[in-house]
This record gives C-alpha cells, sequence and structure tokens, in this order.
C-alpha cells in the first residue's frame, strides 16, 4: 500500500474503512440490549481498541498524541462522540435506510460548516445540493409520518450535523494525525452513557455482537476513513461514503427482511443521487490533495 501513488492509496484506504463500516446498523439491530447500554459498551470498547493499537505498534500513549493535536482533537473528540450517541439512537428508533440516507447529507453540512467557521466559499452546485437534500429527506419524513420513526429520523439529522463538524474540524487539521481523538471519543461516550445503561444486563450473543464492532469494526473503520481526508479531496470522501447508504441497507434487508418505504427509497435515490452529482464536479473542480 505504501508504494502505491497518494491519490490512489487515500481511495483505497477510504472505500476500504467505509465497507468495513457498512454492518455496523445491522449489528446494533441485533443486539437486544438498550440503547444506552450499546453506546457503553461501543465506546469503552472503540476506546481500547483504539489506545491498543498506539501502544502496541506505535509505542505512544493517546496522552501525548491528544497534546499534539490540542484543542482541535478535543472539539473533534466532543464532535464524533455527539454524532455517534445519535447515530445509535437513530439505528434504534427508525429503519437503518431512513437513517443512513439521511445522515449521508452529512459532508454538505460539513460544506456549510467550513463556510460558517473555516470562511472556506460554498459553489452554487454545492447550495443547490444542500437544497434538494433537504428536499430527499423531507420525503422521508413524510414516509415516517405517523408510523413512529419520525423520531429517529430528527435523531439522524442531529448525527448528520455531528459529523458535519467532525469532518470539519478533521478537515482545519489536515497536517496532524486526528485518529487518537477517536479513543477520546470513545471514552467519552461510555461516561456519558453509563448512568442510563446496564452494562452487566446484556447476555453472551449481545456482549459478542458489541465486541465485534467495539473492537473490530469501528475502530478499524473509522481509523481509516480518518486517514482518507488526508490524501483525497472532500468530494471523494463524500462519494465513497455512499457506499455505506447502500451496503448497510443492504445487510439489513438480506438478515432482517427490513424492507425500506417508497418514500424512503424515493427520497434517498434523489439524495444519493445529488451527492454524486456533486461529489463528481467537485474532484473535476479540485486537483488531488499532496502527500502530507
Amino acid at each position: 500500500m505504501a508504494k502505491l501513488p497518494p491519490h490512489l492509496f487515500g481511495i483505497l484506504i477510504t472505500t476500504t474503512g467505509v465497507i468495513i463500516l457498512s454492518p455496523d446498523g445491522l449489528l446494533i439491530r441485533l443486539v437486544s440490549a438498550d440503547s444506552w447500554t450499546i453506546l457503553f459498551w461501543r465506546g469503552l470498547l472503540f476506546a481500547i481498541a483504539i489506545t491498543g493499537f498506539y501502544m502496541t505498534r506505535r509505542k505512544q500513549s493517546i496522552i501525548a498524541r491528544l497534546k499534539v493535536m490540542g484543542r482541535r482533537g478535543m472539539l473533534a473528540a466532543a464532535l464524533f462522540t455527539f454524532s455517534t450517541i445519535f447515530f445509535v439512537l437513530a439505528i434504534t428508533h427508525t429503519s437503518v435506510a431512513n437513517a443512513l440516507v439521511i445522515i449521508a447529507t452529512a459532508p454538505l453540512f460539513a460544506a456549510l460548516f467550513s463556510r460558517l467557521f473555516l470562511n472556506e466559499i460554498i459553489s452554487r452546485s454545492t447550495w443547490i445540493a444542500i437544497l434538494v437534500c433537504v428536499g430527499g429527506i423531507s420525503l422521508i419524513f413524510i414516509g415516517s409520518l405517523g408510523g413512529g420513526s419520525r423520531h429517529g429520523d430528527i435523531f439522524a439529522i442531529v448525527c448528520a450535523f455531528g459529523l458535519a463538524g467532525q469532518i470539519t474540524t478533521v478537515r482545519h487539521a489536515r497536517d496532524i494525525d486526528m485518529v487518537p481523538s477517536l479513543a477520546l471519543s470513545g471514552l467519552l461516550t461510555a461516561a456519558v452513557t453509563l448512568p442510563f445503561a446496564a452494562p452487566l444486563a446484556i447476555n453472551g450473543s449481545d456482549f459478542a455482537y458489541l465486541a465485534l464492532l467495539g473492537l473490530v469494526i469501528v475502530p478499524v473503520a473509522f481509523g481509516l476513513i480518518t486517514v482518507g481526508p488526508r490524501y483525497i479531496t472532500a468530494p471523494e470522501v463524500s462519494l465513497l461514503m455512499l457506499l455505506e447508504s447502500i451496503f448497510g441497507s443492504f445487510w439489513v434487508w438480506l438478515v432482517l427482511n427490513e424492507t425500506p418505504r417508497p418514500e424512503t427509497l424515493a427520497g434517498g435515490a434523489l439524495v444519493i443521487t445529488t451527492l454524486v452529482i456533486h461529489s463528481i464536479l467537485g474532484y473535476k473542480r479540485k486537483p488531488p490533495l499532496p502527500l502530507p
């Protein structure tokens, strides 16, 4: 991998991370525990995995890395914690298809945050894409009316905002390894949810699913995805992140037979088509990023 051109390396490492992450929603739905217990174990195991990697492979402590990242690392950790909590709440309160399609709009919100906080110029095509995606999300909400999943859709939007803030922070600190902030985020998630969780009440099969999530899938996937923006442009990352919406919904349909509503299919098609076109246009406008 190290011998590949930086641009190709970035595409491969991001794609690998997104594909690894795609069963996340399915595994959460397979766990019979409540949302807060899932979040506690997911966060704690996630932190253990990231910390263990840096201590065994990099011979570095997370504390030392956090000092290097400074306030941006703390902010990224807080925002990722925020998005993680609302991601699990969304998955457990609405269909996986609804949640993943809505969360797929995070890169567009990141563009908006970049304009507000980093003074980056937003193109006309990005503004149009934002408006079209709002229309697509509105279709999904219409399908949720009376179906008991409206709150889950709202949780998904809040998650998208939190993830957009984290993406914006990582983009601002592109010259710094921000992966250790994920370990701090895991600890924050566990600490925030512990008062509401019942960690010892889960059964063996549930813990096996949570261990697979927290020790393997989530740390490996987000570790790779966090590295990706250092080598490829944000529009390309946005395009590759759409794979989770497709594969994640497929796994749930295959295993749990959870069929998306017609409004979800229509709104999702509108959102994903818009994001694909916007990402391709953005890539054509911007040259690949140099190797950090």
